[in-house]
């Protein structure tokens, strides 16, 4: 059962990690040397463990010191915020937001929605990151995230958001078209196309993803005409006629709307990864994080 008890000597604790030593977190606590250090020995003996190595000449938290104070930290900080969420409460949104974003997907089609989200509400200060790796909510700091693919199943202090899944097809210019002649929607046409490939962070082509009804998802390592590893210049290079790619629709729908490139084989069309809207549990009260999972949620929807 918990108790209040469980609470005494934490803010201290915390306190000398901070200050470096007990004598400057007495006057930051307005206590004495001799109650901090009580205060922290009282704490030491609850938990049976020595939280700090103690010499002449220095304090150094010990493994269990350093393990006990990540998690007091971000203890207190969830009590800090669940204030701020009560003080809050039916307030305008506003203060600092930090956002992070996949890099292209983020500059293309979210961004536009943030500068719409900036213009209605001139209280908030979104900080805007673009990330393709892994970014730890909580640790880093994020109030809000976009993802493209990950698990349904996220760590519980983080709330999700399933906004659909991209639809890859295949691509390429009129241009190519008009040199190689139509393509077939079968195999043998797949397999002879230009590869016009995605080149990934690890230095490996991304393979194409092919799909024919209800079969499970095929992965094909195609022969490469070219291999690029940045996804605006990738569209370019098959706008320039230089082969066939398969491209998420976010990327490349409103050019083949154009006739700026022509969808081909769509039979081997697939699904590709899951969108998701993500953002700390323990902020979602707050104005401006609920204000901003509204206005994403709604635009980004597939």
């Amino acid at each position: 059962m918990f108790t209040s008890e469980r609470l005494k000597g934490i803010d201290v604790f915390v306190c000398v990690v901070d200050a470096g030593s007990f004598t400057a977190a007495g006057e930051r606590l307005h206590l004495t040397n001799s109650a901090v250090g009580k205060a922290v020995a009282r704490l030491e003996s609850r938990l049976g463990v020595r939280l700090f190595e103690r010499t002449t000449r220095r304090l150094a938290l010990t493994d269990a010191g350093q393990a006990f104070h990540k998690t007091c930290q971000q203890v207190l900080g969830q009590l800090e915020e669940a204030e701020h969420v009560l003080k809050s409460e039916g307030s305008a949104p506003q203060g600092r937001l930090r956002i992070d974003l996949p890099a292209t997907y983020g500059q293309l089609r979210v961004m536009p929605l943030l500068f719409d989200f900036v213009k209605a509400y001139p209280g908030v200060q979104p900080q805007i990151s673009f990330t393709d790796r892994f970014v730890d909510l909580v640790e880093d700091g994020i109030d809000v995230a976009v993802r493209i693919g990950g698990s349904e199943r996220w760590p519980a202090p983080i709330g999700h958001r399933y906004l659909g899944r991209d639809r890859r097809v295949f691509c390429c210019a009129p241009a190519y078209l008009e040199r190689v002649g139509p393509l077939a929607d079968d195999r043998a046409a797949l397999n002879a196309m230009d590869g016009v490939l995605y080149l990934r962070a690890d230095g490996s082509p991304a393979p194409w993803l092919i799909q024919r009804g209800t079969a499970p998802i095929e992965h094909l390592q195609p022969t490469a005409r070219l291999e690029v590893g940045n996804a605006q210049a990738w569209v370019d290079a098959v706008l320039q006629g230089l082969g066939v790619a398969q491209i998420s629709t976010w990327l490349v729908g409103e050019r083949i709307a154009r006739g700026e490139l022509v969808e081909v084989l769509p039979s081997f069309a697939a699904d590709g990864l899951p969108l998701y809207l993500l953002w700390q549990r323990s902020r979602q009260l707050l104005p401006k994080v609920d204000a901003l999972l509204g206005h994403l949620g709604k635009g980004l929807s597939v």
